[in-house]
């Protein structure tokens, strides 16, 4: 073999090598970043869990606060019909005598 094929032949020996790391080092890098994703998955899939959790505690605490309301608009409305009915019977005895 002569000393210019020799040459070749180590010059692609070492473009092979440095090939063949960064292979290594985008492997591993790849490696990372996999790690990363699956973690950050989780955690928006926790965070996505808990953000159903709360909007259903809004939902339900709207929902409980529609009956208090409710409770208490009927408690109004029992107070001005009585009301109304004592100035009706007020009316009414006015008119008797």
């Amino acid at each position: 073999m002569s000393v210019e094929s020799q040459i070749v032949i180590n010059k692609l020996k070492g473009h092979i090598e440095q090939i063949i790391s960064k292979y290594e080092l985008a492997l591993s890098y790849n490696s990372s970043l996999k790690g990363q994703l699956d973690k950050i998955t989780e955690e928006l899939e926790t965070k996505n869990n808990r953000i159903k959790e709360l909007e259903q505690k809004v939902e339900q605490m709207q929902l409980a606060e529609a009956f208090t309301a409710t409770t208490e608009d009927v408690k109004e409305a029992k107070k001005k019909i009585g009301k109304i009915v004592k100035e009706i019977d007020k009316c009414i005895s006015m008119l008797n005598d």
